[in-house]
């Protein structure tokens, strides 16, 4: 079993390497995280959005900005957009599971928003149609997807394809280039000296 474990910590640590060396790679994590610093100053917010354990991943992140990273400072504008439980059972039921996140989007959604996207097979529905409507507000779209960029590649201001296909690497991954915006945004937006 300790093999078995090491393997897998292993496996994570191989995705992650992959990606200290993708200079394109960390290019998109810088341009990304400029994008989201402006959205803020020009008041605009970041929404949220995935299924599952890419849901989670939303939501953890969203706090990230509306709570606090490393720093005590004032709350940015960030929401995950399945919070609502009545929300999402109402339009699943009334109208379409793929329709939840684009409904929503097309509600609270301005010029200047960015949406956030997490798929790890970047093929979701309900994302790919958030991401219509986003561009059709003229929002700024970031995917967050495994190897491929799946479908949402086409829909993506900017792409965080992680290099893998493996599910639980893939999230893995994502929380931590989430994390790397999170504090390169708070650092930036607030004037904040970089942590390391």
């Amino acid at each position: 079993m300790k093999e078995q474990i090491s393997k897998i910590i292993q496996a994570s640590v191989s995705v992650k390497e992959q990606i200290l060396k993708d200079e394109a790679m960390l290019n998109t994590v810088a341009r990304c995280s400029e994008a989201i610093t402006q959205a803020f100053k020009n008041g605009n917010k970041v929404l949220f959005c995935g299924n599952g354990g890419s849901a989670a991943d939303a939501q953890h992140l969203a706090a990230e900005f509306s709570g606090r990273f490393y720093t005590d400072r004032k709350a940015l504008p960030a929401e995950a957009l399945h919070v609502n439980t009545s929300y999402i059972t109402a339009v699943a039921n009334d109208y379409s599971y793929d329709v939840v996140y684009s409904r929503m989007i097309d509600g609270i959604g301005r010029p200047g928003d960015v949406v956030v996207g997490l798929s790890t097979s970047g093929n979701s529905g309900n994302i790919l149609k958030a991401f219509e409507s986003a561009r059709k507000i003229g929002m700024i779209t970031v995917g967050f997807t495994g190897a491929t960029g799946g479908k949402m590649k086409d829909l993506s201001d900017y792409l965080l394809n992680v290099p893998s296909t493996d599910t639980p690497r893939i999230q893995e991954s994502h929380i931590l280039l989430g994390h790397i915006i999170c504090q390169l945004v708070e650092e930036a937006y607030f004037n904040i000296p970089p942590k390391a």
